[in-house]
């Protein structure tokens, strides 16, 4: 059907529609280059106009953002990291990944843009990589207490860190064959290299932490068995039951959830086979969902050389600017362009999703869309505005519904509320010493609220084994960024 207002088509002013990949070579090293370092020094000194910083409000880390600021505008790398470990386990994962809400509460963002924090922060931790001033704190003690973290992306890591430089001997359980959970198999190469994580697990490992991969606690070991063995368990698996779309046509082949699609290439660029992989090259790709994920998987299929990509949100083009209706100092919903994008390719909006076609041998051929109209708050297929689109290939990037309940359901017991375990302030679950902690326990968020969180949680722990902690105070689980 033809498309006369153009309802569908938004497009980057730069970039042209179906930009062919196909004729670049693109490799999967990062794609961020180091910054400028005295651009950055002047970033970090506009800083130092602030009145009264607001910056720590947006962030869930409650990082000491003005301080390490000044000091990086002063050259002083070292008392910088030392000042953002303080309360960051993991500058280089939130440096890289982290949307930065803390930029979105800067003061200076009243009436200018607002200071670069996220990048001062990447180049305070690169430097101290490059520089040898991160290392081990292995513990003065150890308690003689044992701690199970299930899970090793960042809310189970941070946990495990603080845990384990309080004097507890802890072990952190991954099902996957290599750790890093959502950092290792669910971000490509081309936002963050697998060294960095690497260099992060061998910090602990040289603290005392154990790493067990290649077991699926709830089926290798049963929870059960897991408490019994350990004086405390932490679940920080995540939020993993991704998002479907129930419509005609559903159960075509080449239709595919995104983490299937992300970690089959996650685990090829880390030398692995993959049998019948699942992929973009020659293909035209249609990518459901306009979030971060979304992002990565259109950065992969470029990188795999595929026909053209398409990415189709069912809403409207957020604002570039700030709206009125999320002032400052509330994180506002805005248009971003990733790397991924200024890639090539195109961005659909108001694009209902009506039905996956096939072919005559049962393999995706085509996306039917529709205008997106909103009827009683609901956005459905506008009638009459049908129309169909080129794929070979779908993934759907829907965001996530919460964590995999089986296990801790039926083997401990634990009631799920809103699609999550049920806690309470202090971490804890009804089953005594089994706490949760991340995207388990508050459903799909941010990285930097997933650190937050394992080092709330480990304070937590750490006061249930020795009836005190001198970790930091932990945030809280109904804690959230400022919202009207």
């Amino acid at each position: 059907m033809a498309d006369p207002k153009g309802f569908l088509k938004t497009r980057e002013r730069e970039l042209p529609a179906r930009r062919p990949v196909a004729l670049r070579l693109m490799d999967w090293k990062e794609v961020y280059e180091q910054g400028d370092a005295a651009t950055l020094r002047r970033q970090a000194g506009r800083c130092m106009d602030c009145g009264v910083p607001f910056c720590h409000q947006g962030c869930p880390l409650g990082n000491l953002i003005p301080e390490w600021n000044d000091l990086m505008r002063r050259g002083e790398g070292r008392q910088a990291i030392e000042r953002l470990h303080a309360t960051n386990n993991f500058p280089e994962f939130t440096g890289k990944l982290c949307p930065a809400p803390c930029e979105s509460s800067c003061v200076l963002g009243i009436n200018q843009p607002p200071v670069t924090i996220k990048q001062v922060e990447v180049s305070i931790i690169d430097q101290a990589w490059a520089n040898d001033w991160v290392e081990p704190h292995p513990p003065e003690r150890l308690t003689g207490k044992t701690v199970a973290v299930v899970g090793s992306g960042p809310a189970g890591l941070a946990a495990a860190q603080q845990l384990t430089r309080a004097g507890h001997t802890v072990a952190v359980f991954e099902r996957d064959d290599r750790i890093g959970g959502l950092l290792r198999y669910g971000i490509p190469d081309f936002k963050m290299e697998k060294k960095v994580l690497d260099s992060r697990l061998k910090q602990m490992q040289a603290e005392g932490t154990r790493f067990r991969a290649g077991v699926n606690i709830g089926d290798d070991i049963s929870w059960s068995d897991l408490r019994a063995r350990y004086d405390a368990v932490i679940v920080a698996t995540g939020s993993t039951v991704p998002r479907d779309l129930p419509i005609p046509g559903r159960d075509v082949a080449g239709v595919h959830f995104a983490m299937e699609y992300l970690v089959e290439q996650n685990r090829v660029v880390a030398g692995d086979t993959v049998t019948d992989q699942i992929t973009a090259e020659g293909k035209h790709v249609v990518v459901l969902g306009g979030g971060d994920t979304g992002a990565d998987c259109i950065g992969t299929a470029h990188r795999q050389n595929a026909l053209s990509v398409t990415n189709l949100a069912i809403g409207t083009q957020p604002p570039l600017e700030r709206p009125e209706h999320q002032p400052w100092p509330t994180a506002p919903t805005l248009f971003e362009v990733q790397s991924a994008h200024e890639e090539g390719g195109e961005r659909m909006y108001l694009a209902s999703t009506v039905e996956f076609l096939s072919n005559e041998v049962g393999e995706v051929r085509a996306v039917r869309i529709a205008e997106t109209e909103y009827v009683d708050g609901r956005r459905v297929p506008k009638s009459g505005t049908e129309r169909e689109i080129p794929a070979d290939l779908v993934l759907l990037a829907l965001g996530f519904t919460g964590p995999e309940s089986q296990g801790l359901e039926s083997q401990l017991s634990l009631p799920f509320e809103q699609g999550v375990p049920a806690r309470a302030h202090n971490y804890e679950t009804d089953y005594s010493g089994v706490f949760v902690a991340g995207d388990a326990g508050r459903g799909q968020s941010l990285i930097v609220w997933a650190i937050a969180e394992g080092r709330a949680a480990a304070s937590e722990v750490d006061r249930f084994l020795e009836g005190d902690t001198l970790l930091p105070a932990p945030v809280r689980p109904t804690d959230r960024p400022i919202s009207l």
